[in-house]
């Protein structure tokens, strides 16, 4: 494939694009040994130092970096997906690019495999013009994002692999601008009770029913407590996402376990976010033996600071489209949560529509993948400027 830049990035990016949404990368289990192998390739053909790191068996995550010393400018986009869903509501191949209208169709297209065809782009645009003038520019193409997991971006984090000044995460925005992220807490609730037969149901103890009513004293407590924390656009939210119970229709159950995603304003903690959720939980009544109260996973949410690469890319959104950029909030959690402790600037910005991640027949527009690669090109320039064209000088 072509690197050579011309003024239309749209045709190179559109073919790294059908690359990777021909590469299956589902979660479960989220294997991401072929794409990496394949991003591994690309970079180090580019002329990049390119290291491929795996916290789990199969699950690859790619490294590659240009230039050295501070600043160190990260870019990211994880390249695992959600699964088809019913393969009957697509009218496109999920695992093959159909391009109509001006739009490109196929799982992963808008999460987040257009953000990391342009950020390929990109990084090939670096190369040709001989790498950054100031520290280094540093591509990470990660796997475990989907299952909000710890084997991608944090492992690459924890093993000091990474050290970004500065962290562009690769997100369907719309090329709008995400600074502020909410926090996300899952939890478990597991009701017992005591088996029997279906047609003697008292000699039983059904711990479905016990559920129900644990769900209905919790669900409306949340209600109640969450409909006024807001912080602008953001809000927080309870969701009672997956419930199991009994093993057969004629048994009295004696389990049933449901999970809970409960998103958290960047004030809150998941500290207190799952105290207030146990607390709800014990005062509904049931014996205490009988329901128990589980934290899964969580990370607080935060508000990054706005300097140097905010105010860039900022300007550079400007300069392409001729409009203020705009800042939007999130609707999920990205992998900059890792890094909120660190003091660094964290922006989740990229091509695509946030309501495209995991629908049925998933698309990003092309003009929207166009836009994105003229103004990360513009915002790098800025901020660490060309080697090989003295024009493009950084920031002081």
């Amino acid at each position: 494939m072509s690197t050579h830049s011309n003024n239309d990035p749209a045709k190179v990016i559109l073919g790294f694009l059908e690359d990777l949404v021909r590469i299956p990368t589902v979660y479960p289990p989220g294997n991401t040994q072929a794409i990496s192998a394949y991003l591994h390739a690309t970079l180090a053909a580019l002329g990049y130092a390119t290291k491929t790191y795996a916290a789990a068996p199969g699950l690859d995550n790619v490294i590659a970096r240009m230039g050295a010393g501070r600043p160190s400018l990260v870019f990211n986009a994880h390249v695992d997906t959600v699964g088809t869903g019913d393969p009957t509501l697509w009218t496109h191949p999920p695992l093959e690019l159909s391009v109509k209208n001006g739009y490109c169709f196929g799982l992963g297209a808008a999460n987040c495999k257009g953000s990391a065809a342009v950020q390929l782009w990109l990084a090939a645009e670096l190369a040709r013009r001989g790498g950054p003038r100031r520290g280094e520019v540093v591509f990470t193409f990660v796997t475990d994002e989907e299952s909000l997991g710890q084997h991608g971006m944090y492992a690459l984090r924890e093993q000091g692999l990474i050290r970004p000044d500065m962290l562009l995460l690769g997100a369907p925005t719309a090329n709008a601008v995400i600074n502020a992220e909410r926090g996300v807490l899952w939890a478990q609730v597991t009701t017992t009770g005591r088996p029997a037969h279906a047609g003697a149901p008292e000699r039983g103890d059904n711990a479905i029913a016990r559920m129900m009513r644990v769900l209905q004293h919790l669900t409306a407590r949340m209600e109640v407590l969450l409909k006024d924390r807001t912080d602008g656009d953001m809000c927080s939210t309870f969701n009672i996402g997956q419930i199991n119970g009994g093993t057969n229709t004629n048994v009295v159950p004696a389990r049933c376990s449901v999970q809970i995603d409960r998103r958290l304003l960047p004030g809150e903690s998941v500290e207190e976010a799952f105290a207030e959720i146990e607390s709800i939980v014990r005062s509904a009544g049931e014996p205490r033996a009988a329901v128990c109260v589980e934290q899964l996973r969580g990370t607080d949410g935060f508000r990054s600071i706005a300097a140097e690469l905010v105010e860039s890319l900022c300007a550079a959104i400007t300069t392409v489209t001729g409009d203020p950029a705009s800042f939007a909030s999130a609707i999920g959690v990205s992998d900059g949560r890792y890094f909120a402790a660190d003091g660094i600037e964290i922006v989740n910005f990229g091509p695509g529509e946030g309501s495209e991640g995991h629908a049925s027949n998933e698309s990003v527009s092309i003009d929207s993948l166009r836009s994105s690669a003229m103004i990360l090109e513009r915002m790098v320039g800025a901020l660490m400027g060309y080697r090989d064209e003295p024009g493009h000088l950084p920031r002081d």
